[in-house]
């Protein structure tokens, strides 16, 4: 049996709405040396139906479907345990590969040196009917020779986090946490990622995020019911931790696992309280400052009504 050079791990849970799109944006890309991987998080909508039928029509597609509901970050995983490929990505079930994407992405890392641990396109994101909302997302292109600088770029810059479904060497993402089951922890990847090896972005916009109102981000209200949606079954005190915090301790876990030179270790380490710390002050605060103007304007238009 011939081994695919790319496997593309589909991790879905009720995705009949978006599923066809993606599937469709996958299998007819001009890149065709790949697998396509599909989990099924014991769906109950019309996914099953949906992906069966993609899987007998053609052979690079292999579905399976989890008994119970495993969670979001299981069911990431999972896709990645089943991989055979030397290039590994992750597809949501709800984005747009362009065309080209595939190729394009590979045709990189065929010209990059052994040390780029991932290869990204440009991304934009896209509502429910396919327009674009965001034109130009986040850049992570971690060009530099020192695991602490490439660390400090994507605590930097991480918010929206596409490069979580670029190509991955299949050996260095073996050597991650891959997706733990706690909210954000595609950042803890990336971070990890950073650690041991590049990050190249490429510029072309090739690869669509879709927000639409069933995505888990507006599904689940708060953080809480986001970790539920991640490890329905997680026990132990960090899934009391508001995100800010806990994904600062998950970023110091993260540095004392890597393969690291002692003082590469402490720059790391060192990167967090310069980098990460003081953004997520300045988020607070300016959300502190959001809330302010928020009530002093229901305030004043309360004021109006009773006048």
């Amino acid at each position: 049996m011939t081994i695919p050079r790319l496997s593309i791990g589909v991790p879905v849970y009720n995705g009949q709405d978006y599923l066809r799109f993606a599937l469709d944006s996958i299998v007819r890309q001009d890149y065709t040396d790949f697998e396509l991987i599909i989990s099924d998080n014991a769906s109950t909508d019309a996914t099953q139906e949906i992906c069966r039928g993609y899987a007998a029509k053609d052979g690079r597609i292999r579905y399976y479907r989890n008994a119970t509901n495993i969670g979001a970050s299981g069911n990431y995983n999972r896709v990645f345990e089943l991989a055979r490929g030397a290039f590994f990505k992750w597809a949501a079930h709800d984005d747009v590969h362009l065309p080209g994407c595939l190729k394009r992405c590979v045709e990189v890392f065929d010209q990059a040196p052994p040390n780029v641990a991932l290869v990204a396109p440009a991304s934009e994101i896209i509502d429910e009917h396919g327009n674009t909302t965001v034109i130009s997302v986040e850049c992570l292109d971690t060009r530099y020779p020192r695991a602490h600088q490439r660390l400090a770029n994507v605590l930097q810059r991480v918010f929206w986090a596409p490069a979580q479904f670029g190509l991955f060497r299949f050996e260095t993402l073996r050597k991650t946490r891959l997706i733990d089951p706690f909210f954000a922890s595609d950042n803890v990847l990336l971070a990890e990622i950073a650690m041991l090896g590049e990050i190249w972005e490429i510029p072309e916009v090739l690869f669509q995020r879709r927000l639409h109102p069933g995505v888990s981000t507006n599904v689940n209200r708060n953080w809480r019911e986001l970790q539920v949606w991640f490890a329905p079954s997680q026990r132990g005190l960090k899934r009391f931790i508001p995100p800010p915090i806990r994904l600062g301790l998950e970023f110091m876990q993260s540095i004392a696992r890597m393969p690291l030179p002692a003082r590469e270790r402490l720059l790391c380490y060192k990167a967090v309280f310069c980098v990460w710390y003081p953004r997520q002050g300045r988020r607070f605060v300016q959300d502190c400052r959001n809330k302010i103007a928020i009530r002093t304007r229901m305030k004043k238009a309360l004021g109006r009504v009773a006048e």
